[in-house]
Order: C-alpha cells, then sequence, then structure tokens
C-alpha cells in the first residue's frame, strides 16, 4: 500500500487518440503518478507506437478484473487528484450518466464517492475538431449527444471537464500548486 502521507495523481487513459502523446507526455512531468489503462487505451498505446515508459515509482494498473480492483486505493487516501484524459465520448456519456463498467469509469466513480477532485479532458467538445490519427489529421464533427454529455459531465461536483491540451495543462498545474501549498 502507498503511504497515504504522500498522496499520488491517478491518471486514467481511455481509447482516445486525440491529444494522445501530448497526455504522455504530460503524464511523464508528474511525480508520483498511479496510470490505469483502459482495454481500449491499451489498444490505442498500441496503434500509435507509444510507449508506457513513466518516471521511476510511476505505477500502471491494466484493465484486467472484472470488478476493477485497484479502485479501492482511493478509499484510502491514495490519490489527492484523478485525470481521465484523453477522454473518448464513450468514457463521458458513461461519466455523466453514473456508468462504471470498466477501469476508467469506475475509478471515475470511485474518486467521486472518495471526494478527489477530477480533471477531465473531454475530446468531443467542439461541433468541429481535427484530431490526430495514426495516420494523420482528420476532422472530426461530434453528435449533438457527445457534446450534451460533455457539458452535462461539467455540472458534477468536484469535476473540472477542461477542452483543449492548454486548459488540460493549467489545470494541472493548478491542481500541483494547490498540493504544494497543503504541505
Amino acid at each position: 500500500m502507498t503511504d497515504a502521507a504522500r498522496p499520488r495523481w491517478g491518471w486514467a487513459l481511455t481509447g482516445s487518440g486525440h491529444f494522445f502523446t501530448e497526455t504522455l507526455d504530460l503524464i511523464r512531468t508528474l511525480d508520483h503518478v498511479d496510470l490505469f489503462v483502459s482495454r481500449a487505451a491499451a489498444e490505442v498505446v498500441r496503434m500509435y507506437g507509444q510507449k508506457l515508459d513513466l518516471p521511476k515509482g510511476a505505477r500502471i494498473f491494466r484493465d484486467t478484473t472484472a470488478s476493477a480492483a485497484p479502485v479501492g486505493l482511493f478509499y484510502h487516501g491514495v490519490y489527492h487528484t484523478l485525470v481521465v484524459a484523453p477522454a473518448t465520448s464513450n468514457t463521458v456519456a458513461k461519466c455523466a450518466y453514473g456508468i462504471s463498467d470498466n477501469l476508467a469509469t469506475n475509478v471515475f466513480a470511485q474518486a467521486g464517492k472518495c471526494r478527489v477532485p477530477v480533471i477531465v479532458f473531454a475530446c468531443d467538445s467542439a461541433p468541429e475538431l481535427t484530431t490526430m490519427a495514426p495516420g494523420g489529421p482528420v476532422q472530426v464533427y461530434p453528435r449533438r449527444i457527445d457534446l450534451e454529455n460533455t457539458r452535462r459531465l461539467a455540472e458534477f461536483e468536484s469535476t473540472r471537464v477542461v477542452l483543449s491540451l492548454d486548459e488540460l495543462t493549467s489545470a494541472i498545474e493548478e491542481r500541483r500548486l494547490a498540493r504544494e501549498a497543503h504541505g
């Protein structure tokens, strides 16, 4: 068990490729981070030719159990913040409607139940977006329901939905500074 006196970052990767490599770069800047990798995220890691080379002391939890056993760490004060990034429209919809049926959605639910602040980088955040696919940039047009679910999730207590990589970077820095201020 991790020493609760030194809470960690929790980071859930979903199956989105939107700013995927940039997101991995952000994870690598964090000390004391645990990565929760959904099955879909594991596929995206391979599709984008990435490696989960993380800082020393980082732990990786993979979506291999039906009950998402690693979520129990939230009950013991192990995490000060959960980041869900990048978050697919599927993950956002499930979180917005309380469905927790994989590792990413389970850690989101448990963070909420344990009052751990959450940052969600919702990928489908504008009526038209350019995203980087493994073969290069593509235009995507999120559906109205995707945009509605992103707005719905933004209303959750202790949940900050960010809509760009810059916002994600800023939100992480704000949490880092808040943690440092609390010792």
